[in-house]
């Protein structure tokens, strides 16, 4: 399957749908798709902190998959029904005390199952805090 010459959802529609199907990602903004693309933001909050003062594994283990749906969710248009079937995630090094960016990409895109990568940042900050891999299983139309 190849991709789209344009985005199913846009940003706004990506967020509007995860807040009416996924609750528990309420805190991440969705602020661009694009065919194969989205990039998501984890707002600065101490809750996601752990001792040591990082954003904990966990917090960006969930943006890292929430950018991974509103990646599918954008080239596809929605698909309540989209799961993850694997995520990888590597930690690189501390993140800041700040917002998390998260930038999803397709590596393929077929029928029924989405390859992706997330690359994830703090906030102003060009390197990589942690890199991601996972894929998605589609249901049938």
């Amino acid at each position: 399957m190849s991709l789209p010459a344009q985005a199913a959802m846009n940003a706004g529609e990506v967020q509007s749908f995860l807040e009416q199907v996924f609750e528990q990602a309420m805190h991440i903004k969705v602020e661009e798709t694009a065919p194969g693309f989205s990039r998501c933001r984890l707002p600065f909050d101490t809750k996601h902190l752990r001792p040591g003062g990082t954003i904990s594994g966990p917090s960006m283990f969930q943006l890292a998959d929430c950018g991974l749906y509103a990646m599918v969710l954008g080239t596809l248009g929605p698909v309540a029904l989209a799961v993850t079937t694997n995520l990888n995630i590597n930690f690189l090094r501390k993140p800041g005390p700040r917002d998390m960016i998260a930038e999803s990409r397709a590596l393929k895109f077929g029928s029924r199952l989405v390859i992706g990568e997330v690359s994830l940042y703090s906030d102003g900050d060009p390197d990589l805090v942690a890199h991601a891999t996972g894929t998605y299983s589609i249901p049938p139309r």
